[in-house]
C-alpha cells in the first residue's frame, strides 16, 4: 500500500508541475504582450506590506477598484475579461482610508500598495477586501453610509469599537505577537495586573477574529477562496472552518515566524497553532519560517511534520514558502518619466564626485538603523581616504511615535548621526543626511537610481522589499546591495548581494569597503543575478501562485485524505443493543477506558500520570451494570500486561485479554495463554538490551517489558530527536537481534514494539472466542458486537474481523484480511497453506467456518515454559454458528483516531464513558 500512496502522490506532483509550467508559459506570453503596451509609470503603487515609505498617485488602483466594482454584477473584469472565481482577501486594514465628513458622508482615499497591486495581477479572479477601515463608527447611520461608500471600491468593512481595537490591535497584536515574532520576546510580567491584561488582550483578539469571520460568512458564496493575512488574524481560519468546513481557506504570514523555542514561551501557543492549522494552505516568505512553524507544531502539539506540511489524524495542512516580490515593471518604467529624470539630474549634481549609500527604513527597533550608522562610522574611522568621497542618505519613516521605546530609538539615532557629522563633517559637506519623513514615489525612484550602495541591516525582517526596489531601479548603474542575513530577502537575493550580520559592526564596515572598491565586472554579475529574480518573481506572480496552490491543495486533499468515519450513532447503537439477545462487547483500555489528563497539549504531557494507567473513575458503576447483564459478555482486549488489567478490572465479571490477547482469563478464573505452540522468544533478551541502550540516550523515553513483547515509547521525549533515535534503533534491530527472528516490528506514532510474528488483535480474537465458547460463557450465537478501542494500525484488523461483508469502498487504511493472518500462523505451525475456504471473505458462512477452524487450531498447545495453562481445546461437537451477526448490529469504533478501519469514531475516552453510561441505563 505504501507504493500506491507513493504513486498517487507522484501523479499529483506531476500534474502540479505540468500546471505550473503551463501557467509560466501563459505569464510569459502576457508579459510579452504587455511590454508593447505597458502601463504609465504612475499607474499604481509599488508593493509594500509595511507602512508606506512613499507618497504617490493611486489613480490606477482607484480606477481598477471602481471599474471592477461596476462590472461585478456581470462577472466581467475591467479589461473586459471574465472572472472565474471570487477571492475574499481578509486583512486587518482595508486598502482604503476613510474620513468622516458628515453624519452620512464619507471621503475615501485608496492607500494603494500592499495587497492591492499584488492582486491586480491575479488572472480570472474577482478580489474583494474585508477589513477594518481604521475608524470607529459607533452609530448605525454612519456604518450604513460607510459600507455603501466602500462597496464602490470592492471593500467590505469590519466595525471594531475603540476598546476592541485597543486590546486586540494595540495590545495583543502589537505588544505581544509582533515583538515575539521578531525575536524581541514577551513583555515582562512584573505585576498580576499585567497577567490579567494579557488574558483580556487574548480574549479581545479571539473576539475580533470572530467578528472578521462573521463578516466573511455573511458575504461568502460557495466556491469562493478566502485568503487571510498576517498575525492579526491567526484565529480566523478556525473560526471560518468551524462555520463551514468546506470553505477554501489560506493564511499567509508577512512577518518572520520564530523558532519553536521562542514560540513556546507564548501562553496561548497551542491555541494559535491549532487555529492556523485549520487552514488548507499556510504560507510564509521563506523556507526557514515554514520550517519553524512545522517544528512548533511537532514539538508543542505533538503532531507529525511531513515534507508537505503538518498532519493531524489523517488531515494534512499544507505548509509552503511563497517569496513575495514587487511590481518591478512599474519601477523600471518610472525611471523614464520626465519628472523622475529631473530628480535624477538634480541628485547627480548635488552629490557629484561622491559615492552615494542609501538606507530606506521604518524607524523601528528591528530595522537595525543604529547598527548601520555605527558600521558607517567605523568605516570612516578606518578609511580616511573616503571621508569626503562618500555620503550616507538615511530615510527613516517615523512609526508609533507615541510609544516610549520608539521615542527613545529616535533620540538614539539622532544622537549618533549628530556625533558622526560633527566628527567627520566639514563646513560644506556632512557624511550622513538623515530624513525623518517619507518620500513620494518619483523622488524615491530617482534616489534608488543614483545610489551606488544600498545598505539593508535589518535585525529581523519578514522580507524587506526595499532591496527589491533598489535592484529594479539599478539596471543602468549596477549598484551593490549589502543585505542583512536576517532579512527574508537574503534567501532570494543572497546570490548577488553581500550578506552581513548586522550585529557584527566590523563585518558591515568591511563590506562597505568591499562594495566601494568592487570591480565593474563583479558588480555586473551580481546585479544581473538579482535583477533576473526581481523581474520574474513579482508581486502579481506571488499572489497568483498562492491562489492557484490553494485551489490545488483543496483538490488534492479531497483525492488524498483518508475518509474520516462518522461519529458513533449513539442512539442507534443503544437501540440495537436493547433489541439483541446475545451481545459481545470488546473494549480497549489505554486511551479508551483510562482517565483523561487535564492538559493533553502540555509539552510532553504529564508523564507520571500517563504511565500509570487507571480506569476512568466514572466507569465503575456503568461497567458493573453491563457486566452483570446475563445477555452481555464483556472482553477487555489490551496491549497492557496482566498486572495492569488485574488491578483495574479484577472486580468485574468479564474476560481480560492481556498483551494483545496472548494471555486470557475470566475474572472468575485463572490466566491461560493463547500463545501459538512452538513460539520462540530467544530474541527477547537481545532486544531488551537495545531498548535499554536507547532509553539511556533519549531523555524522557522509557520501555515497557512485557512477557511476549517489548515497547519503547518516546512520546514524552523531544519529537524530532525521538524520531531520529527510533530510526537508529530500527537499524540496530534489523541488522542484529531480529535479523533472523520470527518477530514483527510495529511502529506507532511515538513508539516501537517488537512482538512475536503474526500476533495482532484480529488474529487472537479467534482464540479468545474459542475459549469463551468452550467455557460456555456464550451459549447462543452472538447477534450484537460492539468493538471500541484505540489500536495501532497493525491491530486494526480486529475491526474487520466481525464485518459480515467487507464494504467495497475503501475506508481508512488498507484492510488486512483475517484469513491472510490466520493462514500465515497456520503455515508456520503445520508447514502447509490454508484451505481455499479460509482465504475467502465476504459472507457469514466463511466467517463461521474460520471461527471453527481457528478454535480447533488451539488443540495441540503446550506450556512453553509458562505456569499458565494452555487455552482449552474446543470440543469438535461445537458446530453451531458462533456469530449470527447482521451488518446493522455491528459497531466498530475508534477512539481519537481518524485514520482507521473502524466504522465509527468517538473523539475521547470521555465520550466512551458517556456511551457506556447510556448502555448501562438502557439495560
Amino acid at each position: 500500500m505504501p507504493g500506491n500512496n507513493y504513486n498517487g502522490n507522484s501523479s499529483v506532483l506531476t500534474s502540479r508541475i505540468e500546471r505550473l509550467l503551463r501557467e509560466r508559459e501563459l505569464r510569459e506570453q502576457r508579459k510579452n504582450n504587455k511590454s508593447s503596451n505597458s502601463r504609465d509609470a504612475n499607474s499604481s503603487e509599488p508593493f509594500d506590506l509595511e507602512p508606506r515609505l512613499r507618497e504617490g498617485d493611486n489613480n490606477f488602483v482607484e480606477q481598477y477598484l471602481e471599474g471592477a466594482s461596476a462590472a461585478r454584477d456581470k462577472w466581467e473584469k475591467p479589461d473586459s475579461g471574465l472572472f472565474t472565481q471570487r477571492l475574499l482577501v481578509v486583512a486587518n486594514r482595508l486598502p482604503v482610508s476613510a474620513v468622516r465628513r458628515g453624519e452620512e458622508s464619507w471621503s475615501l482615499e485608496v492607500s494603494g500598495g500592499g495587497l492591492v497591486s499584488a492582486l491586480l495581477g491575479v488572472k480570472e479572479v474577482e478580489a474583494k477586501w474585508i477589513g477594518w477601515a481604521g475608524v470607529n463608527v459607533p452609530d448605525e447611520p454612519g456604518q450604513r453610509a460607510l459600507t455603501k461608500a466602500l462597496a464602490e471600491k470592492r471593500c467590505i468593512p469590519v466595525f471594531l469599537d475603540e476598546e476592541i481595537v485597543h486590546q486586540y490591535y494595540n495590545g495583543y497584536c502589537n505588544n505581544i505577537l509582533w515583538p515575539l515574532f521578531h525575536y524581541l520576546g514577551l513583555p515582562q510580567e512584573d505585576r498580576l495586573a499585567t497577567t490579567r491584561s494579557f488574558q483580556s488582550q487574548f480574549a479581545a483578539y479571539k473576539k475580533a477574529n470572530q467578528m472578521f469571520a462573521d463578516v466573511v460568512n455573511e458575504h461568502y458564496e460557495e466556491g469562493d477562496v478566502v485568503w487571510c493575512h498576517d498575525y492579526h488574524l491567526m484565529f480566523l481560519p478556525k473560526c471560518l472552518k468551524d462555520h463551514n468546513k468546506n470553505m477554501k481557506v489560506g493564511w499567509f504570514l508577512h512577518t518572520p515566524f520564530p523558532s519553536s523555542e521562542i514560540h513556546r514561551t507564548l501562553p496561548s501557543r497551542s491555541e494559535l497553532l491549532r487555529a492556523v492549522l485549520a487552514a488548507d494552505l499556510v504560507g510564509f516568505h521563506t523556507y526557514d519560517y515554514a520550517r519553524h512553524f512545522v517544528s512548533a507544531c511537532t514539538r508543542i502539539l505533538g503532531l507529525e511534520g511531513t515534507p508537505e506540511g503538518v498532519e493531524d489524524n489523517g488531515r494534512l495542512t499544507r505548509v509552503a514558502a511563497f517569496p513575495i516580490g514587487i511590481d518591478s515593471d512599474r519601477f523600471i518604467h518610472a525611471l523614464q518619466a520626465p519628472q523622475v529624470q529631473e530628480h535624477i539630474k538634480e541628485l547627480k549634481e548635488r552629490f557629484s564626485g561622491r559615492k552615494v549609500m542609501l538606507g530606506v527604513d521604518r524607524l523601528d527597533m528591528i530595522k537595525g538603523i543604529p547598527q548601520k550608522i555605527l558600521a558607517f562610522e567605523k568605516f570612516l574611522e578606518e578609511n580616511q581616504y573616503w571621508h569626503d568621497k562618500v555620503v550616507l542618505l538615511q530615510i527613516a519613516v517615523p512609526t508609533r511615535t507615541d510609544v516610549p521605546e520608539y521615542q527613545k530609538l529616535t533620540s538614539q539615532v539622532h544622537e549618533i548621526v549628530g556625533r558622526i557629522n560633527g566628527r567627520f563633517g566639514t563646513l560644506t559637506t556632512v557624511p550622513i543626511h538623515h530624513l525623518d519623513r517619507s518620500l513620494d514615489f518619483q523622488a524615491l525612484c530617482a534616489l534608488y537610481a543614483v545610489t551606488d550602495i544600498a545598505l539593508v541591516t535589518s535585525l529581523r525582517d519578514g522580507m524587506n522589499l526595499v532591496s527589491y526596489e533598489f535592484v529594479a531601479c539599478q539596471d543602468d548603474k549596477r549598484g551593490v546591495l549589502i543585505l542583512s542575513e536576517f532579512a527574508g530577502a537574503a534567501q532570494s537575493l543572497g546570490a548577488g548581494a553581500i550578506l552581513v550580520n548586522p550585529w557584527n559592526i566590523t563585518e558591515v564596515a568591511a563590506s562597505i569597503g568591499q562594495a566601494l572598491n568592487m570591480s565593474p565586472e563583479e558588480r555586473e554579475k551580481r546585479h544581473l543575478l538579482n535583477f533576473s529574480h526581481v523581474t520574474t518573481h513579482t508581486a502579481q506572480e506571488w499572489a497568483e501562485t498562492f491562489v492557484s496552490e490553494l485551489n490545488d491543495t483543496v483538490v488534492e486533499a479531497q483525492q488524498r485524505i483518508r475518509q474520516i468515519p462518522p461519529l458513533l450513532p449513539v442512539e442507534e447503537a443503544t437501540e440495537r443493543y436493547l433489541q439483541s439477545s446475545n451481545r459481545l462487547l470488546i473494549l480497549g483500555f489505554n486511551a479508551t477506558l483510562t482517565e483523561p489528563l487535564d492538559s493533553p497539549e502540555r509539552r510532553g504531557g504529564d508523564q507520571i500520570r500517563e504511565m500509570d494507567l487507571k480506569l476512568h473513575p466514572d466507569l465503575k458503576e456503568p461497567l458493573t451494570r453491563i457486566c452483570s447483564d446475563p445477555k452481555t459478555t464483556v472482553v477487555v482486549l489490551s496491549g497492557s500486561d496482566r498486572g495492569v488489567l488485574d488491578e483495574n478490572f479484577g472486580e468485574y465479571d468479564m474476560w481480560l485479554a492481556a498483551e494483545n490477547g496472548m494471555f486470557l482469563r475470566s475474572t472468575r478464573g485463572d490466566w491461560m495463554t493463547t500463545m501459538p505452540e512452538h513460539s520462540n522468544l530467544e530474541w527477547f533478551d537481545s532486544v531488551k538490551h537495545v531498548f535499554e541502550y536507547f532509553t539511556e540516550r533519549t531523555p524522557r523515553s522509557h520501555f515497557e517489558l512485557r512477557e511476549t513483547s517489548l515497547v519503547w515509547n518516546y512520546k514524552y521525549a523531544d519529537a524530532e530527536f525521538g524520531r531520529l533515535q527510533a530510526r537508529d534503533m530500527l537499524q540496530h534491530l534489523w541488522t542484529g537481534p531480529i535479523s533472523n527472528a520470527s518477530v514483527d516490528v510495529v511502529q506507532g506514532s511515538r513508539s516501537v514494539e517488537v512482538r512475536a510474528v503474526g500476533v495482532t488483535k484480529g488474529v487472537t480474537i479467534v482464540r479468545i472466542l474459542g475459549e469463551i465458547v468452550h467455557s460456555k460463557s456464550i451459549s447462543a450465537p452472538i447477534d450484537y458486537v460492539l468493538c471500541v478501542g484505540h489500536s495501532l494500525g497493525k491491530d486494526e484488523d480486529i475491526y474487520t474481523f466481525f464485518e459480515p461483508e467487507l464494504p467495497s469502498d475503501n475506508i481508512g487504511i488498507p484492510r488486512t484480511k483475517l484469513s491472510d493472518s490466520t493462514k500465515s500462523c497456520r503455515d508456520r505451525k503445520s508447514g502447509r497453506s490454508g484451505s481455499k475456504s479460509s482465504q475467502k471473505h465476504g459472507n457469514r458462512h466463511n466467517e463461521n467456518k474460520r471461527n471453527s477452524n481457528s478454535n480447533s487450531s488451539n488443540n495441540n498447545g503446550n506450556s512453553n515454559g509458562n505456569s499458565e495453562r494452555r487455552s482449552s481445546p474446543s470440543p469438535d461437537k461445537i458446530t453451531w454458528n458462533v456469530l449470527d451477526l447482521k451488518g446493522d448490529n455491528y459497531f466498530s469504533c475508534a477512539v481519537g483516531r481518524k485514520r482507521t478501519n473502524a466504522r465509527y469514531l468517538l473523539p475521547t475516552s470521555d465520550d466512551v464513558v458517556c456511551f457506556l453510561r447510556d448502555l448501562a441505563r438502557a439495560s
